[in-house]
């Protein structure tokens, strides 16, 4: 008579532990006593385990509380010099990995106008290839209270003011798409949009894109043309029925706040919204979710600023180690770093791409 473990393993990671069902397979039932000793031994062992993984689910709580403040404070008074060592990157990395582990992910309407200036330089880059007078579609999606929408639209109408611009703005929350739509802003933050949303606009450009009213600032009439607005879910299969295909398709600070295997289905579906050789804009999500979806669907890296774009939004850098949606540093010692830290991707590419302002052809794309 024997009896069989057939699974028994477990795994460790910071203060987490995860373990495998146990499936203890009686081989022979000829000696009941044996068998009921064996069995008395497994109720035994799951007891245990259980106990343990009740003991590191209170030293998670407890403990890596405390443990990860202790590094917190310890951290913020280094230099930059310092921090930026590969040494202590690869700990920043260990540190990022348990503040994940404990973190509850939930979505944030905060936002800023001109957030990442790089990224909006590639976009105006890309556009200047479109012939004089042809049609531009645009999807922006978890618009928030319309900041990146209105940015993205003072880009290319500045530089291309020739062009036909159809934009749909989506979000999921009816109450932030009015407040969106309507355009009017107030120099204070509130409740519902808690970031100083004018902190990255100039004086010269907040004058060329608003009118003063009441002392709240409105977006000009002109700006608001060609925008569609709909509430919609971003993993919604049928998104691309309702849009269609779209040259441009920005998906932006919003699927770091779900959980990594949804953010994955979400960032497949949003593909499917770009046309064969459109591009993707895709920041503001794990690393590693957006390099897996790349690699999977055989995306092409845009290469070009690249580190600046990643560099682009000082407030998720700055918020790395100690916040699930901080980002990394850049890192080209990396084997993946052209894929790892791309925040632009073409889809389907027909033909090498060149965009003459800058500098760049050909050369700057990295296939996936």
């Amino acid at each position: 008579m024997g009896i069989r473990f057939t699974h028994l393993t477990t795994t460790y990671c910071g203060f987490g532990l995860s373990l495998a069902p146990i499936n203890c397979e009686l081989v022979s039932q000829t000696d009941t006593h044996h068998g009921r000793f064996y069995l008395l031994c497994e109720r035994i062992m799951r007891k245990s385990i259980l106990a343990l993984i009740s003991e590191v689910s209170v030293l998670r709580k407890y403990v890596g509380r405390p443990f990860l403040l202790a590094n917190e404070w310890l951290w913020r008074r280094l230099p930059s010099s310092i921090i930026m060592t590969h040494p202590m990157c690869a700990y920043g990395s260990f540190l990022h990995s348990l503040v994940k582990l404990r973190s509850v992910r939930t979505q944030f309407h905060g936002t800023f106008f001109f957030r990442n200036r790089p990224e909006l330089e590639m976009m105006r880059a890309l556009v200047d290839q479109k012939a004089k007078g042809s049609s531009l579609r645009i999807s922006v999606l978890a618009c928030s209270n319309g900041a990146e929408v209105y940015s993205i639209l003072w880009i290319i109408r500045s530089a291309r003011p020739d062009l036909k611009i159809m934009l749909h703005a989506i979000d999921n929350s009816n109450k932030i798409v009015e407040i969106a739509k309507a355009g009017l802003y107030s120099p204070e933050t509130n409740d519902l949009v808690n970031s100083p949303i004018f902190d990255r606009i100039s004086q010269q450009e907040m004058g060329a894109m608003f009118d003063r009213e009441d002392g709240k600032l409105r977006i000009k009439s002109w700006l608001k043309e060609g925008i569609g607005w709909r509430v919609a879910d971003a993993g919604d299969p049928k998104l691309a029925e309702l849009v269609g295909p779209q040259d441009i398709v920005v998906a932006n600070k919003f699927l770091c706040h779900m959980a990594p295997v949804d953010a994955e289905k979400c960032l497949q579906n949003l593909a499917r919204l770009v046309k064969p050789g459109g591009y993707l804009f895709v920041s503001g999500v794990d690393l590693e979710v957006r390099s897996k979806v790349a690699l999977d669907l055989g995306w092409t890296a845009v290469r070009d600023l690249i580190e600046e774009m990643h560099d682009g939004d000082p407030s998720v850098r700055q918020d790395w180690p100690w916040r699930y949606w901080g980002l990394e540093p850049f890192d080209r010692s990396r084997k993946d770093w052209r894929v790892r830290y791309a925040s632009v991707f073409q889809i389907a590419r027909p033909e090498p791409v060149f965009t003459p302002e800058l500098g760049c052809s050909a050369t700057m794309q990295q296939t996936v």
